[in-house]
């Protein structure tokens, strides 16, 4: 069993493609069971954002675990399977971790080092507990993802990177206004994202912000954060609050649009949209009123330009880190994999050893239980001398790349149930019944 990563993203996909592929509620929790259900998946967890559609796999073939993968996102997207097919990437094994971890410190994401991801890579793998999908080996790809997440966000400066995109964004909005000092700004959403919004545009020196989100108590905890003039309204009432707004940074997770042509009126005064979502907030036709503009994700720069701005160093660090962890992940993960075929060669050795030793009694009925006993010592401490050494170093072994190939020895060199070692691996598997 190895793991498999199969999605597209961002990088990989049009938006529109990607609007079609995430999945949330009921066809998330259909598509999992799917996945987790098909001929060659073990374990199965999915991550489904604005941008990115990922499937984490344990899978026992290579090919087919991606073409069960790859036909159920087809017929989850109702795209057909070769349009889909040249947008999918695919990790397998070393490739698979060093993705999920790059994953998790945002080295993947629109913005270089947000750290929202983090929490959606969490939802995924709660929802996937939940309903049964994942096992050990997911659990511990995940669990680590997570750890090396947030090391690179406490280490390095990455997650400026977000910050500086806000920035670039408003940069093109005075383009468009002029000075932003004591202009009235709207936020629409109340994550991550439009926190940096909200510190930006107080540096930038706005007179108000208006925090606008479907749960009024982020939006409220967001505008008293604020440092300058701010306050919360209801999403209900933000047909109002754009009427008022010069500038209007909109950045949801909304899978449809959130702010339409129909409620930007057409004053013809100079108004600026900027529309950090993906899938988009805002409806493209507000481009054709008077006086207004709008930049999006698209218009302001790619993920490598945002590593840019961040600055070499700081990615560069997150890239060293992703490279230790994994090799440290792997290297445990090869030796804890040879792990039960040693438990299973000493289990035969103490098998012989008591089979020996019932057959000495049986031979020797007159040995006293003194001598017995101090033969039985002998000849255990003799087979644990005997096997210490190679089942040491088979240990150290394994850690290296190939390592598996000397568990593989042991079974051939010593007669190994083949499904000895799985049982061992497997302490939830039912034994006879008591």
């Amino acid at each position: 069993m190895t793991i498999l990563v199969v999605g597209l993203s961002h990088r990989s996909a049009p938006v529109a493609m990607l609007e079609r592929a995430a999945a949330t509620g009921d066809a998330l929790n259909k598509l999992l069971h799917e996945v987790h259900e098909s001929t060659h998946v073990a374990e199965a967890l999915i991550v489904s954002t604005c941008n990115r559609v990922e499937v984490y796999a344990v899978v026992d073939k290579f090919h087919g675990g991606v073409s069960d993968i790859s036909e159920l996102l087809a017929r989850h997207s109702g795209l057909p399977l070769d349009d889909l097919a040249r947008h999918l990437y695919v990790h397998y094994e070393d490739r698979a971790v060093q993705h999920a971890f790059s994953v998790a410190c945002g080295l993947e994401s629109m913005v270089v080092g947000e750290s929202q991801i983090l929490g959606q890579m969490r939802e995924a793998f709660k929802l996937a507990q939940t309903e049964g999908t994942v096992g050990r080996d997911l659990h511990e790809l995940i669990q680590q993802s997570l750890r090396v997440g947030k090391r690179a966000h406490s280490e390095t400066g990455v997650d400026q990177a977000g910050a500086s995109l806000v920035s670039v964004g408003l940069n093109v909005a005075e383009g468009h206004l002029g000075e932003l000092t004591g202009r009235r700004a709207l936020v629409v959403g109340a994550g991550s994202m439009s926190g940096l919004a909200v510190a930006t545009l107080a540096r930038a020196g706005v007179g108000e912000i208006v925090v606008a989100n479907r749960t009024y108590a982020r939006a409220e905890r967001l505008a008293a954060a604020a440092e300058v003039p701010a306050r919360a309204i209801e999403l209900t009432d933000l047909t109002a609050a754009l009427a008022e707004a010069d500038l209007v940074v909109s950045c949801t997770g909304a899978a449809g649009l959130v702010i339409t042509a129909e409620q930007v009126p057409a004053t013809g005064e100079r108004r600026f949209f900027l529309d950090l979502a993906l899938p988009h907030d805002v409806d493209p036709a507000v481009r054709t009123l008077p006086g207004v503009a709008l930049a999006g994700l698209d218009d302001l720069r790619t993920a490598e330009e945002a590593a840019q701005a961040v600055g070499p160093r700081a990615v560069e660090a997150v890239r060293r880190i992703v490279a230790a962890e994994v090799a440290a992940f792997l290297n445990a993960a090869r030796a804890a994999a040879v792990a039960p075929t040693v438990v299973a060669l000493r289990s035969k050795a103490a098998e012989v050893v008591e089979a020996e030793l019932t057959r000495l009694t049986g031979r020797l009925p007159a040995l006293d239980e003194r001598d017995r006993a101090e033969i039985a010592q002998t000849v255990r401490r003799v087979v644990d001398k005997l096997l210490h050494a190679p089942t040491v170093r088979v240990k150290e072994l394994a850690a290296a790349p190939g390592g598996d190939t000397y568990a593989v020895a042991l079974r051939e060199l010593f007669d190994l149930d083949p499904k000895a070692p799985e049982a061992v691996a497997r302490p939830d598997i039912e034994g006879p019944a008591s």
